[in-house]
C-alpha cells in the first residue's frame, strides 16, 4: 500500500513538473491542444495548438508583453484566463481590512492537484475570508480543439447570500492584431461603463454610460465606431458590456484573426453568465490586451454596488450560493485553424457532439468536433 502511494505521489509529481514564467504549472494536452494551467489561481496561461509551428498563444501574456516594451508588469497576479470569485471588482474599506482581495480570491490562491491524468487536471482551493470552496476540472477529449471546464463553488457558511463570478478571459499581442482581430457575441443590449473623465491613463474614445445596440458603439466626438475590431493607431481604454441574448441557451464570445487564420472562443450558458464585458487595453507599443469576460455581473465593480444594482436591461447582476450548499457553472473554449476568407462570426452552435461556427456573409464555416457537450 505504501510502495502504491510513493508511485502515485512520484507520477502526480513528474506530470505537475512544468512552468509558465518561473510559475508552477501543470500541462494537458490532447494531441490537439496543449494547455497550461497555473497552480497559483487555476489560472490558463498558455494554449497552443500542437500542430502550429508558430506557437501561437491566444492568451494575454502581460509579463512578456512587458518584457518586450521594456518595462516592469503592472498586473499583479492577472494572467491570461483567471477566474474571479467570489467577487469581480474592488472591495470596500472593510472588506479590505477583513483581508478580501479585489477580483476575488480565488486567483490568487495555491490551487491543490486533486487528481490528473494527460488530457485532465482537477484542481480545488479554499477561499478563506468568503469561507467557500473552488474546484475546478479542466479536461480535453483526444482529437478535438475544445477544452471543458466544470466548476463547482460551495459555501461553508450557514446562511444564503449573493455571489459574484467571471471568468476573466483575455486574449493578448500577437493573436490579438489592431485592424485585423474580431470579436463576435449574440449581444442583446450593451453599454458604455460609466466613469468621470479624469486624464489620468490612456485616452477614451467611448463616452461614459451610453447605450448603444453591438457592435456600433458612440464615440466621444458624437459619432459612431465599430468596436469588434481594435483601432489603428493605438492609444486607448475603454470598456463595454452586452447582455447576451436571452433566447439562447448558449452564449458566446469569438476572437478571429483573419490574417492568422485562427479562431478562439468560448461557448457558456446564458443563465449562468448573462453578460460579457469588453476591457479594452490598446497602448500606443502594440503590446494589445482585451478581455471576453463573461461574469454575473454587467461591470467589475464592489460587492455592495453590483448587489445593489440587482438588475440591468432586466437581466440579474449576481448569482445565489444557498446555506452549506453549492452552485456549479460549465463552458468550453475552443482554438482551431480557419478557412480561408472567414472574416466574421455570425453564430456558434453546439449540438448533437458539434460546433458549428458560421460566416454568413463569406458562406464560410467551421465543424469542430465537441463530444464532451455542456
Amino acid at each position: 500500500m505504501r510502495y502504491s502511494l510513493l508511485l502515485l505521489a512520484a507520477s502526480l509529481a513528474a506530470q505537475t513538473n512544468a512552468t509558465f514564467e518561473d510559475m508552477p504549472a501543470v500541462r494537458i494536452t490532447n494531441g490537439k491542444l496543449e494547455l497550461k494551467v497555473l497552480q497559483r489561481g487555476s489560472s490558463f496561461a498558455e494554449l497552443l495548438m500542437t500542430g502550429d509551428a508558430r506557437r501561437v498563444n491566444p492568451l494575454w501574456e502581460p509579463i512578456r508583453l512587458a518584457r518586450e516594451a521594456g518595462s516592469k508588469p503592472t498586473f499583479g497576479a492577472s494572467i491570461g484566463h483567471f477566474v474571479c470569485v467570489d467577487g469581480f471588482g474592488g472591495v470596500s474599506r472593510e472588506e479590505a481590512a477583513a483581508g478580501l482581495t479585489g477580483h476575488g480570491e480565488a486567483h490568487i490562491q495555491q490551487f491543490e492537484i486533486v487528481s490528473q491524468s494527460a488530457g485532465m487536471v482537477e484542481m480545488r482551493a479554499t477561499l478563506p475570508v468568503v469561507q467557500e470552496t473552488l474546484t475546478r476540472t479542466i479536461k480535453m477529449i483526444p482529437g478535438e480543439n475544445v477544452v471543458y471546464v466544470s466548476s463547482k463553488l460551495e459555501s461553508l457558511l450557514g446562511f444564503d447570500r449573493p455571489t459574484f463570478w467571471a471568468e476573466h478571459a483575455t486574449i493578448g499581442s500577437p493573436f490579438l492584431e489592431a485592424g485585423v482581430t474580431a470579436v463576435d457575441m449574440p449581444a442583446e443590449k450593451s453599454q458604455t461603463r460609466p466613469y468621470v473623465a479624469n486624464g489620468r491613463g490612456m485616452p477614451h474614445r467611448l463616452p461614459p454610460g451610453r447605450d448603444f445596440t453591438w457592435p456600433n458603439a458612440p464615440t466621444v466626438d458624437g459619432k459612431q465606431v465599430n468596436v469588434r475590431i481594435a483601432p489603428t493607431p493605438t492609444n486607448s481604454g475603454d470598456h463595454t458590456t452586452s447582455l447576451m441574448d436571452r433566447s439562447r441557451k448558449y452564449a458566446f464570445v469569438t476572437a478571429l484573426n483573419p490574417g492568422k487564420r485562427l479562431i478562439f472562443g468560448y461557448v457558456f450558458r446564458q443563465e449562468e453568465f448573462p453578460w460579457v464585458q469588453s476591457w479594452e487595453f490598446y497602448p500606443e507599443n502594440g503590446k494589445l490586451a482585451r478581455g471576453l469576460e463573461f461574469s454575473t455581473q454587467p461591470y467589475d465593480v464592489p460587492r455592495r454596488e453590483a448587489a445593489s444594482l440587482g438588475t440591468m436591461f432586466g437581466a440579474p447582476t449576481y448569482r445565489w450560493l444557498p446555506a452549506k450548499s453549492a452552485i456549479g457553472s460549465r463552458f468550453l473554449f475552443f482554438f482551431a485553424e480557419t478557412p480561408e476568407g472567414m472574416m466574421h462570426v455570425d453564430d456558434v452552435v453546439l449540438e448533437s457532439g458539434k460546433i458549428v461556427i458560421s460566416d454568413t456573409t463569406a458562406k464560410r464555416s467551421l465543424t469542430l468536433a465537441a463530444s464532451g457537450g455542456l
